[in-house]
């Protein structure tokens, strides 16, 4: 399994960022995706996931109506749309294999470092 992140960066407060992870070394279609982020100081935070065929997805109270994800099963390839950042969206953001309860990610992943700020 290998997992790159990408797309981060420094926004100010209200601004927006679309990461991705392209995947590779499973059958990514098949796949529930998980975001995970952790930011300075504090432990992996779960963000959302998406079901395989990209139908269903979840959100943690804090980025719903602000963060969107998606999938291209033909790019295998996971995104990540955040709008209305806010200074406690700064963080770490990675992306793992699997749904909320029983992701894994890429331990040889660096995640892509998201920081909001004016």
């Amino acid at each position: 399994v290998q997992l790159v992140e990408s797309g981060g960066g420094r926004v100010q407060p209200g601004g927006s960022l679309r990461l991705s992870c392209a995947a590779s070394g499973f059958t990514f279609s098949s796949s529930y995706m998980t975001w995970v982020r952790q930011a300075p100081g504090k432990g992996p935070e779960w963000v959302s996931t998406i079901n395989p065929s990209g139908v269903f997805t979840a959100y943690t109270d804090s980025v719903k109506g602000r963060f969107t994800i998606s999938r291209d099963n033909a790019k295998d390839t996971l995104y990540l749309q955040m709008n209305s950042l806010k200074p406690e969206d700064t963080a770490l953001y990675y992306c793992a294999r699997g749904s909320k309860y029983d992701y894994q990610r890429d331990p040889t992943g660096q995640g892509t470092q998201a920081t909001v700020s004016s």
